[in-house]
């Protein structure tokens, strides 16, 4: 039995609050992202900076109608008490969502690529993606191969991350666009950093797709209701 979801509306309620066992308190704001142009409907969710041009994402099994979807961040401001304000906020991404549909979500079920099955995995396992550069994105398999300006050491993708007005790494997300074709991506920092991480697909009580959603575990398991698969 895969690793049971906790109810992502949480995590995307603007204000909403944890504390970590170490007595760091979390509040969550929701960061606009702009809108992904899914010209496919084959979402792909990985390390731009790792997988990206590379031929080593593939796109999820679950594929969407071909449109503009909003991507959106939950970003948790961390404060500590006993620690004096900081000139610079400590911001992680929470979590990160992909709107296909704006309808309550009932189900959650773990987005899957080709030849992975649930079956395989004991309790509390789950597939993810591959952190090795602290960054996580959304883009549509058809644009595998549009941004090779951002797949070396320098480029837009790396610029985006490396400027913001009052914090660095800037969080994001940030939108990619290739000018040449209109293929975009937005990407995002990833919770703490490297790891690996699980895209969770949302569906409403007719069955159909309202999300995808990357969780970065920045929100302590305790603090979340599992919503049952």
């Amino acid at each position: 039995m895969p690793m049971p979801a906790p109810d992502f509306s949480w995590h995307f309620t603007e204000g909403n609050t944890f504390t970590e066992e170490s007595g760091t308190t979390g509040t969550l704001r929701v960061v606009p992202g702009g809108e992904l142009w899914l010209h496919t409907g084959r979402v792909i969710a990985c390390d731009p900076f790792v997988a990206l041009g590379a031929g080593e994402a593939e796109p999820f099994t679950a594929s969407v109608e071909p449109g503009r979807y909003r991507v959106d961040a939950a970003v948790a401001t961390l404060v500590r008490e006993e620690e004096p304000e900081q000139d610079t906020p400590h911001l992680r991404v929470a979590a990160a969502r992909l709107v296909i549909k704006d309808a309550p979500t009932v189900a959650w079920e773990l987005a899957l690529q080709p030849g992975q099955d649930l079956a395989e995995l004991d309790d509390d396992e789950f597939f993810g993606y591959g952190v090795d550069a602290g960054t996580g994105c959304f883009y549509d398999a058809g644009s595998d191969g549009s941004f090779p300006d951002c797949e070396g050491d320098e480029g837009p993708l790396w610029d985006a991350f490396a400027t913001a007005p009052d914090v660095s790494p800037a969080p994001g997300p940030h939108t990619i666009t290739d000018p040449a074709t209109g293929h975009n991506l937005i990407a995002f920092t990833s919770g703490w950093g490297d790891g690996t991480y699980p895209t969770w697909i949302g569906r409403d009580d007719t069955g159909a797709i309202t999300c995808f959603v990357t969780d970065f575990f920045v929100v302590p398991a305790e603090t979340l209701a599992p919503l049952a698969p």
